[in-house]
């Protein structure tokens, strides 16, 4: 069995074992949360009282992360943010870890970049975007490299709530409003990175369907017309028919039921979230359609078919909660760099 498919089977047995509330984690799970709650907060106070370095950036960021792991939506949200900076007259750019990718110095994401080089969601980003985009592995360098630039005036930092070594203005945390938190424990005992408590310091909370709570801003995704891989503009419209789904994300289920609501007869390929995908894990016995996920996309319209398509999500977010960062940003003051 190759790594990547233990790889997916770990993640199905953990995810399987943090979301159902008749499952209990092991004693071993527990202890190593416990060691894990303690190597947090000991890195906490190390940013807190200045033993560890914070970076601060001559203009101002704004963090979209997750508290608990895997997709909640984040990339949909950072696109949407993108879109509404820009009609409010701000000149965003994004920085980003680029995980999957090779890339270890500050670099500037190009047209022609490979998601194996940058990481997938960093390359759909740019590609749906066409934002500044620059990958590191420290944030903080991809933030200077930007803001050298000269090309923005305000950073978007994709999945970085976790990341305190770069200092930010505004945090956002996207929350999986189906699964929420699943059984509220801490890594690897459960799916969170942080306490729950650390919903009360951030800016903002949306919460991606389902019901949401509190002051959580609502959510939906809506699913685009597929494209095709090799031919982005050919689309073809929604209808009854059976296809092969193939997602590769966080929560592959998310995609499916989506597919599903929209009558599709799909069957399903979920894989591991950032997988590496070869052309023989989207080779079927037959001729049906293969639609994936635009973040699958990217890594595999290299050795696409005409018969695969991706499926575009864009996030819809009322317009108040863009008004209000707007606003927010507004009232920032920065001291020259």
């Amino acid at each position: 069995m190759r790594f990547a498919d233990l790889k997916a089977e770990w993640a199905h047995q953990l995810n399987a074992l943090w979301y159902d509330a008749s499952r209990r984690p092991t004693w071993i799970l527990r202890g190593l949360a416990t060691v894990y709650t303690s190597l947090l907060a000991l890195r906490k106070a190390g940013y807190r009282i200045g033993w560890l370095p914070r970076h601060r950036i001559a203009m101002p960021v704004i963090v979209v992360g997750n508290l608990s792991v895997g997709g909640t939506g984040k990339t949909p949200v950072t696109l949407a943010l993108i879109e509404a900076l820009r009609q409010r007259g701000w000149r965003p750019g994004v920085i980003s870890r680029g995980y999957g990718g090779s890339t270890r110095e500050a670099s500037r994401v190009q047209s022609n970049t490979p998601a194996s080089v940058c990481g997938d969601e960093p390359k759909l980003l740019f590609e749906r975007s066409g934002a500044p985009l620059a990958v590191a592995r420290r944030r903080s360098d991809a933030a200077r490299l930007l803001q050298s630039s000269g090309d923005v005036d305000v950073l978007v930092a994709d999945d970085g709530l976790q990341h305190l070594a770069l200092a930010r203005d505004i945090e956002i945390v996207v929350i999986d409003g189906q699964r929420r938190f699943g059984n509220q424990l801490l890594l690897p005992a459960g799916p969170l990175r942080e306490p729950l408590e650390r919903l009360r310091t951030v800016d903002w909370c949306i919460c991606n369907g389902g019901e949401p709570q509190g002051d959580e801003i609502a959510m939906t995704l809506r699913l685009g017309e597929p494209r095709a891989l090799l031919e982005p503009t050919r689309r073809i419209a929604f209808a009854r028919q059976r296809v092969h789904a193939v997602a590769g994300i966080g929560d592959p289920t998310r995609f499916f039921a989506s597919l599903h609501r929209l009558g599709v007869t799909i069957i399903a390929h979920p894989f591991a979230d950032h997988h590496d995908y070869r052309p023989e894990d989207l080779m079927f016995a037959d001729d049906l359609p293969v639609w994936m996920t635009e973040k699958d996309a990217v890594k595999c319209r290299a050795f696409a078919q005409p018969h695969w398509y991706s499926v575009p999500v864009d996030a819809e977010l009322p317009a108040h909660f863009f008004d209000a960062i707007d606003q927010r940003l507004r009232s920032l003051t920065r001291d020259p760099a």
